[in-house]
């Protein structure tokens, strides 16, 4: 017989760091007015020297596992959703098992930006529906300020540190993830990526000269397919739920600029006081954006029992997917 996957406990953690627009119009040539316009961002977390992923990955966790009311040991599977990973190996998320005392868990990493969530989301589904594990930790955790360029202003004034946990476990019929899918175009690579440090530049004196290693962004490319993408793939994932729009108590989609959030709103037609948005607060913590949402949802009541939400992302790749859950 299949199972329903569905969240049972979540989490959320950010550094203590706070780095404002009136502290970036000291470091680049921006203002507060120019940063608040394009992207409605008006502050961000940001680590510490000595801060890493993990770190708010295992915090994150730990949260999520005493909130569903189980123990490190009954996880099966730890799915980590990070583009800023402590290390090239081991995993963040092996290292996020040994941190929790796991010791039942497999760890691992996943590596589609910020679509991220959505991809361990829909990667462990299909394992608890077929049985193959029963109790699973899919994070999104994020150290993005340290692949900043801090002389970019298109750049460095979007992103944000953080890290949000979901327990996924089997859940009564009719409730949990409904409906999803994940999908990416390898041929915008160059819309969002960081081209330094993997074995096709290697890590040289002349990549760093270059700042090779720090993100770089088409953001007006971006932001077509990011709006065409995730609003499909939202239409998509209610029609195979079989829901429309009007069903949908709350859309929360990834946190990575306010007009393309609008803009998102705008094609699916959702109002506005339907859509979930944090982004002034924390800014774009790529995989980590969506759990963090979700989390302040269940905390502060936005979401209830029986509530139905939509979930949508997009990342650089690119990558994008859509969720349906009934909680």
């Amino acid at each position: 017989m299949a199972n329903n996957a569905g969240i049972i406990g979540m989490g959320h953690a950010f550094p203590e760091g706070i780095l404002t627009n009136a502290d970036l119009e000291k470091i680049v040539e921006t203002s507060d007015e120019w940063i608040t316009s394009r992207t409605g961002i008006k502050q961000r977390h940001k680590a510490a020297e000595g801060e890493y992923t993990s770190q708010f990955g295992t915090k994150a966790a730990k949260q999520a596992i005493e909130r569903a009311g189980l123990q490190p040991e009954d996880i099966d599977l730890i799915v980590c959703a990070t583009t800023t990973p402590d290390q090239i190996m081991p995993s963040t998320g092996a290292l996020i098992q040994a941190q929790l005392g796991a010791t039942n868990a497999a760890g691992m990493d996943i590596f589609a930006a910020c679509s991220g969530f959505l991809y361990g989301l829909t990667m462990v589904e299909s394992m608890i529906r077929t049985g193959q594990i029963r109790n699973a930790l899919v994070i999104g955790a994020e150290v993005l300020t340290k692949y900043v360029d801090y002389t970019d202003r298109g750049t460095c004034v979007i992103f944000g540190d953080g890290a949000g946990a979901a327990v996924l476990a089997p859940v009564a019929e009719g409730k949990g993830i409904l409906a999803t899918k994940i999908r990416s175009d390898g041929r915008y690579e160059e819309a969002l990526y960081a081209p330094g440090g993997g074995t096709k530049l290697g890590t040289t004196h002349e990549t760093i000269d270059n700042r090779d290693h720090f993100f770089k962004m088409k953001g007006n490319e971006l932001f077509k397919v990011a709006v065409r993408s995730m609003a499909e793939i939202s239409k998509e994932m209610l029609d195979k739920a079989g829901y429309s729009v009007e069903d949908v108590d709350l859309v929360i989609p990834h946190q990575a600029n306010q007009r393309i959030t609008d803009a998102v709103a705008s094609r699916l037609g959702v109002p506005e006081e339907k859509v979930y948005s944090n982004i002034a607060e924390h800014g774009n913590t790529s995989s980590a954006s969506i759990p963090i949402a979700l989390d302040e949802c269940l905390q502060s009541g936005k979401i209830k029992e029986g509530s139905l939400v939509l979930l949508t992302a997009f990342g650089g790749g690119v990558t994008w997917g859509g969720t349906v859950i009934r909680f």
